[in-house]
């Protein structure tokens, strides 16, 4: 028989493009757009936020209890005037025009000037199996920020970039998926500026133009398509509304902000010992060391090896009047060992606190303890529980 060599020949699926608007209906915050089986809801959050979703299906998903955003009801109810006309329905804030037009149903936003951004293309909204989508403009002199902890240059036109985080250990420039994934961006132009939350924790993708120049995809493996627009004009507006839907981190300490000595790894508590007597009898500035899994009893997360580190509160203590503090690594992957009286695999098991397969057997991978098992951090319980195991390193300093 012949033999043929190569990549087979593939048949992209094609998408499924919304259709046109039948019916709307008016909230205090939502405007729902009946297109057909699909629908399309826009949610006032803020004068300068408004939230996007559209279900294939016409049926919304619920909110997810580990989902980062705040409630949709929890804004403050905002003013807002929806205008109809044969070809669109305007609605108006203080600060932004979101027109969607009526055939087919495809979203547009300007400033109150006038000038256009976040407007989708002529491909709009879509769908295929295993995918939904949303398609933008990408307007003249206008630049792309942000996405997550990403390598390379800070403008990330032209560039596609993947949000599925990965052990991303000998990265270059060239690298797509890294430890985080964060699906939210700043597109910036001369006078004025935006950003886009894409609200999905599936597979998810932009391309900025790599593909089709002036056209950005979004692309989520998710049932429904789920992002917010947030306006500036300016980076800092954009910042203070986008934190104050996905949350803000506390202030951290004065000393997190000073110099930090950090390496895998140091193998024992002579060898830390040692280290901050470098550093000070050399005159080189250092507020904080860090331990790396050695510190561990074979790896073990919430333990210290009794030979090499058998006093660590008295360390940490000596350590803290010399000037240092000390942060110590803590791994999510516990190491299996049954019948080993190890506590925190023991309570884990004993609570149905970690992660199972879909056959309900517990999930295990390799990682530094060899053979191991995850916390489920989806569950409120096991994030209480692991909070609270945090108390053994806390309590010694």
């Amino acid at each position: 028989m012949p033999q043929y060599f190569g990549k087979l020949q593939t048949t992209e699926q094609p998408w499924s493009i919304i259709g046109s608007v039948r019916l709307i209906d008016k909230t205090d915050r939502t405007i729902h757009f009946n297109c057909g089986e699909t629908s399309l809801n826009i949610s006032i959050l803020a004068p300068n936020l408004v939230r996007v979703r559209m279900s294939p299906t016409g049926e919304f998903k619920e909110r997810s209890h580990y989902s980062v955003t705040l409630p949709d009801e929890e804004w403050e109810i905002v003013p807002f005037e929806v205008r109809e006309t044969d070809e669109k329905i305007e609605i108006e804030t203080a600060q932004i025009i979101v027109s969607v037009k009526r055939s087919p149903a495809a979203i547009e936003c300007f400033d109150k000037s006038g000038k256009p951004f976040a407007s989708d293309c002529d491909r709009n909204m879509g769908w295929r199996a295993g995918a939904t989508a949303g398609w933008k403009r990408i307007e003249a002199d206008e630049h792309f920020y942000g996405f997550g902890q990403r390598t390379g240059f800070l403008d990330k036109l032209s560039e596609v970039k993947t949000n599925w985080t990965t052990d991303a250990l000998d990265y270059n420039s060239q690298t797509d998926e890294m430890y985080q994934a964060i699906a939210f961006y700043i597109a910036l132009s001369p006078d004025r500026a935006y950003g886009i939350f894409f609200n999905t924790t599936f597979w998810s993708q932009f391309d900025i133009g790599a593909e089709k120049p002036g056209v950005l995809r979004m692309e989520t493996r998710g049932p429904e398509l789920d992002y917010y627009i947030v306006y500036g004009p300016e980076p800092a507006q954009i910042l203070a509304t986008y934190t104050q839907l996905t949350g803000r981190m506390p202030l951290a300490p004065k000393w997190a902000l000073g110099y930090h000595q950090c390496r895998w790894s140091y193998e024992s508590e002579d060898v830390v010992r040692e280290l901050a007597k470098e550093f000070r009898d050399r005159s080189i500035p250092c507020d904080v060391i860090h331990l790396d899994i050695d510190y561990m009893r074979g790896y073990r997360v919430f333990t210290w090896s009794p030979k090499r580190f058998p006093d660590p509160a008295k360390l940490i203590a000596d350590l803290k009047a010399a000037g240092f503090k000390v942060v110590t690594i803590v791994d999510p992957g516990v190491k299996y060992e049954p019948e080993a009286d190890y506590e925190i695999f023991d309570r884990g098991v004993e609570n149905d606190y970690f992660v199972r397969t879909a056959e309900g057997k517990l999930f295990h991978g390799y990682v530094w303890p060899d053979k191991s098992v995850f916390p489920d951090f989806m569950r409120p319980e096991v994030r209480q529980w692991w909070g609270e195991l945090h108390k053994t390193l806390t309590d010694i300093g």
